[in-house]
């Protein structure tokens, strides 16, 4: 429960935006108190819908008049809380904001507004045989603005890049509601767009982007190899960049996953099939048909089941079908799941792996895993049923051990999910207090009446300042 805005606030809010874009009764705010992760929630004091970037300013000002937090958000599938209103702060819906304002095929960039949807770019750029790279699995849905916001990635990361790679400027309402223009053509100084990109949301809202376009590959290389387990799996993918090959996306899935497929969607798989390793290249045509074929030889040598390689479009999103839908499948074998997001290195895939499968043990859990294994991003997907808060608190404990483990292989706590209320504390793991304090000592210069967003990414209280006891238990 939060309590309800100022009457000073909201007059405000309705003066500058209409009563129609202002949203306070608790039964609408409810949709806009957690966003996908289901462990956090928050109810906001009011939502608003801004149009353009003038009308931010305007909110922000009006925030900033009644010393009220404020939050921008997309389309709510982050998974880290980082989208959340705390402390009854407003959250600004920048939905609204969805055109893509310039499209130059010459110069491969887009102009685009933060609620534009990821998969719209490359849909609007493919009739220029162009696409925009990033691709999180959430790409149908998600917006632009929460890409930035947590530098997503998604399964062609691995050739690619995460979104920092692909943005060239932003346009941002500081916290003290000025407009900026960072990036563009190339200029000496300090880089804010990198730092910018991926502060989730703390340092100011993103109302315009400038992103690259990549042309379209000639030609590409689809192959799904089923295992009998993820230890044969694993060895598969670090077989294949050890080679010296680059694919675009090495995905894998385990026998959970491969379950929760089969009982949603009817996709069949080898009997024995324990883990499913998904490998695409593309690029010019030349040579590619012998990097398939290493790929596939490499499978095999490394216990694949079977080896199947897609022979058109249409077998190629089938393949993909399996990946793409392993997170919706999971629904048909558990009533709720949280997802990890922690990295390793790949050579250390097994170990990891064998830990997350002995955390569930532990807690009596049921861990699913279905991840970006070739640059060692897992998604391990915590099942469970919501309504018992002793499981919800297992559940936490289960997670919070899995992410500290991801740390003592020389991992990081997340790849693309970002940190948000989830692993606020667990940043003084990672983190020296030196370092977290210098990282505070910025976010105070730029947000000095700690309004935007407050509370994410940055431990609370003592553990921005005393070294976290087990910091070198976890670093040994």
């Amino acid at each position: 429960m939060t309590s309800a805005p100022p009457v000073a606030l909201l007059d405000s809010l309705v003066r500058r935006l209409g009563r129609e874009r202002v949203l306070d009764d608790p039964s609408e705010l409810l949709v806009y108190s957690s966003d996908g992760s289901v462990l956090h929630d928050s109810q906001p004091a009011a939502v608003v819908f801004p149009t353009s970037t003038e009308e931010v300013v305007a909110v922000v000002d009006a925030c900033r008049a009644e010393r009220r937090p404020f939050v921008a958000r997309g389309a709510g599938t982050g998974l880290s809380g980082g989208a959340m209103a705390l402390d009854g702060g407003v959250v600004i819906a920048m939905n609204r904001m969805d055109r893509i304002v310039s499209l130059d095929p010459a110069d491969r960039r887009a102009r685009v507004q933060p609620g534009v949807r990821n998969l719209a770019v490359s849909e609007a750029a493919a009739r220029h045989g162009l696409f925009y790279a990033p691709d999180p699995s959430s790409q149908a849905v998600c917006t632009l603005g929460g890409n930035v916001a947590h530098n997503s990635g998604g399964p062609h990361t691995l050739k690619y890049g995460v979104t920092v790679n692909h943005v060239r400027g932003l346009q941002l309402v500081t916290p003290l509601g000025e407009v900026l223009e960072v990036g563009g053509p190339e200029r000496p100084g300090y880089d804010l767009l990198a730092l910018l990109t991926g502060a989730e949301g703390t340092l100011g809202i993103v109302t315009a982007i400038d992103v690259a376009l990549r042309r379209l590959p000639e030609s590409v290389r689809t192959v799904l190899a089923a295992f009998p387990d993820t230890d044969g799996a694993s060895a598969a993918v670090s077989s294949i960049i050890a080679s010296g090959l680059l694919p675009a996306a090495l995905e894998m899935l385990d026998d959970v996953v491969v379950e929760a497929l089969q009982a949603a969607f009817g996709l069949a798989f080898p009997p024995g099939a324990g883990a499913l390793l998904l490998v695409e290249s593309d690029g010019p045509e030349p040579g590619l048909e012998q990097e398939a074929l290493d790929i596939e030889r490499l499978c095999l040598r490394h216990g694949a089941i079977q080896v199947r390689r897609a022979a058109d479009a249409a077998e190629r999103a089938e393949i993909w079908a399996a990946r793409k839908k392993a997170f919706g499948a999971l629904g048909r074998i558990t009533r709720h799941y949280a997802t990890q997001d922690g990295v390793i290195p790949r050579t250390r895939l097994p170990e990891m792996l064998a830990f997350v499968r002995a955390a569930g043990r532990r807690h009596g859990l049921r861990i699913a895993n279905v991840f970006h294994a070739g640059d060692g991003n897992l998604h391990p997907c915590i099942l469970f049923d919501g309504d018992d808060a002793g499981v919800r608190a297992l559940v936490q404990r289960a997670g919070a051990e899995i992410l500290e483990h991801c740390l003592r292989l020389g991992g990081s706590l997340s790849g693309e999910h970002g940190v948000g209320v989830e692993k606020r504390e667990a940043m003084a793991l990672l983190f020296a207090p030196d370092d977290l304090t210098a990282m505070r000592r910025l976010r105070e210069a730029l947000d000095p009446e700690g309004l935007c967003n407050p509370g994410k990414v940055l431990p609370l209280g003592a553990a921005c300042s005393e070294p976290d006891p087990r910091r070198k238990q976890v670093a040994s």
